[in-house]
């Protein structure tokens, strides 16, 4: 197994330092570069299985506005963002639409559901 050097931008606080982590397969051998603790635990969840929060927006027929902004509930694997993304630009959504309410259950079988960000009134309820 070979050593590879991979530069991050660590997010594990504010700061977002730029880190050097050392790895040999999925194993963190360093991390350089941080400013707190946090840094470890980060890269180790880059390595071994990178996340991320789906955030986008879908149609919605019918309602004040022609789209409503959806995120994941919780972070989904980083390789299945761009299958979510396309399920969900297949979706028109019936309006009214309230902040919380499930868009997309178990989105492409990742078990984390995708959920309106904000309530969308009809275009009858807005004039």
């Amino acid at each position: 197994m070979e050593e590879r050097l991979l530069n991050m931008i660590c997010v594990g606080c504010p700061v977002g330092c730029d880190i050097k982590v050392a790895v040999e397969d999925t194993k963190v051998l360093s991390v350089e570069g941080n400013n707190c603790p946090r840094a470890l635990e980060f890269a180790k969840a880059e390595v071994a299985n990178p996340t991320r929060v789906f955030a986008t927006t879908v149609r919605v027929s019918g309602g004040k506005l022609p789209v409503c902004p959806v995120r994941s509930r919780q972070a989904v694997p980083k390789n299945r963002l761009f299958d979510i993304s396309r399920e969900v630009a297949r979706l028109v959504v019936p309006a009214p639409v309230e902040v919380g309410q499930v868009i997309l259950p178990d989105a492409c079988g990742t078990g984390v559901d995708i959920v309106a960000s904000r309530d969308l009134k009809t275009e009858e309820e807005s004039a």
